[in-house]
């Protein structure tokens, strides 16, 4: 008789349908609908997986934000953060509610040209932009921030072979309690060189410094760490004033606003600890409004939050491809959708829920993409039920970033939909397949 391999014992946690301690019962609820639309339904027709988006979320999303600050400051304006979601559908929903453009790249311009706004109601933030982007960026008075002075020296170096004078703010990295401290864009208020920045732009007398922007950070927590860049800004433009007579016309907060996902390692879920719009609105406008700005005039407000605006209104759906158990006997879910798509897997603990009706039971369980890479996790440790092969999940909050951020490796990048408001299903990006790469690859002639 051979010896039998040995097993090493688990210890599973096994859920009857009873009240627990807490007197909760513990069971994951499935979400089988988005806006009332099956799930089901959407992967049948689109294939999976497949992205999803809810017009209705990100009108009620961007609604919910104005009014926290509209309502406790007289002039603001938020500018969409093309880089956070740039499908041309996204976009022109924030634009018909009333967004400027917020970008960062020649390509990201060319985006908004094409949704037909305007040039001065483009922000062109970025530390790479060409001598053609800012020819045009200045020929279409849009407002450019300046990351650095060789950008400055660019600018300088053309405004005597354009008609229109440069409309400028410059880009402010400070000490605001955020550790760490975010300074590789701008010029740093401490060490005195956007003060320096300031004296060579308006030495010129050729170029109109209409703003100062700030972008402290990402997935900001600490509200306050805006009023005191506010402060601190506020006392910049006094200074100016004082020196050049020139008031600022505009005060960009930026935006880092955390969304709902909670960050890998949180001790707390972001649901908890995630600031309110209200919150942030606050500690923003409380200091604008206290601060001391030349003739007493208060400058607008200018917003780019761009995660805290989409991240709800994203869904991610698929299928079980298999499941498995490790070599410590821990079990593993391999699902259709990689980091390839979900780039964000990598700091989110993204929510996952069944797309039908589970067991009460449930183990830790490691959920695994489908790409032949050790690092291909979507989460490493959930507490989650048995789902049989085919069946489907759903991701929650992955409206930002993932769509930017994604690439195209060993899989193909899927369908993306939006539900409109009426609960309408509308293809707006179609999945890849091989002639859109073969479009774009060329062969030499002695390997045909």
């Amino acid at each position: 008789m051979s010896k039998k391999i040995y097993e090493r014992p688990i210890l599973r946690k096994v859920v009857e349908g009873i009240p627990n301690k807490f007197g909760t019962i513990k069971k994951l609820n499935p979400i089988s609908t988005i806006d009332n639309v099956p799930i089901d339904g959407i992967i049948k027709k689109y294939g999976s997986p497949v992205f999803i988006l809810s017009e209705k979320t990100i009108r009620e999303t961007y609604r919910m934000a104005y009014r926290a600050f509209s309502t406790r400051y007289p002039k603001v304006q938020f500018a969409w953060s093309y880089k956070t979601n740039y499908l041309d559908a996204v976009c022109r929903i924030f634009h018909e509610e009333g967004a400027w453009a917020e970008v960062v790249s020649g390509f990201e311009y060319e985006k908004v040209l094409d949704n037909n706004i305007p040039g001065n109601k483009i922000i062109f933030n970025g530390p790479d932009k060409s001598e053609k982007d800012l020819i045009r960026a200045i020929n279409n008075k849009s407002l450019i921030h300046i990351d650095h002075f060789d950008e400055l020296y660019t600018i300088i170096g053309l405004i005597d072979e354009l008609k229109e004078r440069p409309q400028v703010a410059i880009r402010v990295n400070m000490d605001t309690g955020i550790y760490p401290q975010w300074d590789r864009f701008g010029f740093n208020y401490e060490n005195g060189s956007a003060w320096n920045a300031v004296n060579r732009i308006l030495s010129t007398g050729k170029i109109d410094l209409v703003g100062l922007h700030i972008h402290i950070g990402t997935y900001i927590t600490m509200s306050e760490a805006y009023a005191t860049a506010i402060e601190k800004l506020a006392a910049l433009a006094n200074k100016i004033f004082d020196r050049f007579q020139t008031s600022i016309g505009y005060i960009d907060a930026g935006g880092g606003f955390a969304s709902q996902n909670t960050l890998q390692g949180a001790y707390m879920p972001a649901t908890d600890t995630t600031p309110s719009f209200d919150d942030y609105a606050h500690a923003i406008t409380t200091a604008m409004t206290a601060a001391s700005f030349p003739n007493n005039e208060k400058p607008t407000l200018i917003l780019e939050t761009g995660r805290a605006l989409i991240d709800d209104a994203g869904w991610l759906a698929g299928s079980v491809l298999a499941n498995k158990r490790l070599a410590d006997g821990r079990r593993a879910m391999i699902i259709d959708t990689g980091v390839n798509l979900m780039f964000t897997a990598f700091w989110y603990d993204h929510e996952i829920y069944p797309v039908q009706e589970t067991t009460f039971q449930s183990e830790p369980t490691t959920i695994y993409g489908p790409l032949c890479m050790n690092i291909d996790v979507i989460r490493k440790n959930i507490d989650f039920p048995m789902l049989n092969k085919g069946d489907h999940f759903v991701i929650k909050r992955v409206g930002a970033y993932t769509m930017t951020q994604w690439m195209q490796f060993i899989t193909y990048r899927p369908n993306i939909v939006l539900i409109d408001e009426q609960g309408e299903v509308h293809l707006i990006r179609k999945a890849e397949d091989k002639e859109v790469f073969r479009r774009q690859e060329l062969v030499p002639k002695h390997l045909k």
